[in-house]
């Protein structure tokens, strides 16, 4: 359903939605203004160098602290394609969801730079010749993203007149 291919970022365990994006950056709608401050409280160079397509790869609990939507959207803006992580805080992961940007629960081990396949329908994580079995994401999370978001997902939802 969905193939991803993009280089790694590589970052370890609780990466927090504070250094995600830093708070002081929450009050602006300028999406070009958080994606340039991107993931700038654990690497300050990431928004100058992440390319589009790129995806982080990261172990437990990416996205723990507060449920500032900016975090995923931070991400997505600045061109990441999809997090891999060991595991996911539930609020950054339905966040995430809901604005389009994928995610894989995988225990992935790969170098900053290596090549990461993600096959969402299926849920596997590809780095060379080693492919990973990560949780598969049920069907009506992968229509949400399909469709871009859980925004527009309802908008095409009401045009095909579903309640």
């Amino acid at each position: 359903m969905f193939m991803i291919k993009g280089r790694a970022w590589i970052y370890g365990d609780d990466v927090d939605t504070d250094v995600i994006i830093p708070g002081k950056y929450l009050r602006t709608k300028d999406l070009s203004l958080l994606a340039s401050h991107a993931m700038e409280g654990l690497d300050p160079e990431f928004s100058s160098k992440v390319k589009k397509g790129d995806v982080i790869v990261a172990g437990r609990n990416f996205g723990c602290g507060s449920s500032r939507e900016q975090a995923p959207v931070a991400l997505k803006e600045a061109g990441v394609a999809a997090v891999v992580a060991k595991s996911f805080a539930r609020i950054f992961y339905r966040n995430a969801i809901n604005i389009g940007l994928p995610l894989v629960e995988a225990n992935v081990c790969c170098v900053q730079g290596d090549t990461v396949e993600l096959d969402l329908g299926n849920g596997t994580v590809r780095v060379g010749d080693k492919v990973v079995q990560g949780t598969k994401m049920p069907l009506f999370l992968l229509e949400i993203l399909q469709d871009g978001g859980l925004v527009a997902h309802r908008r095409k939802e009401k045009q095909k007149g579903a309640p």
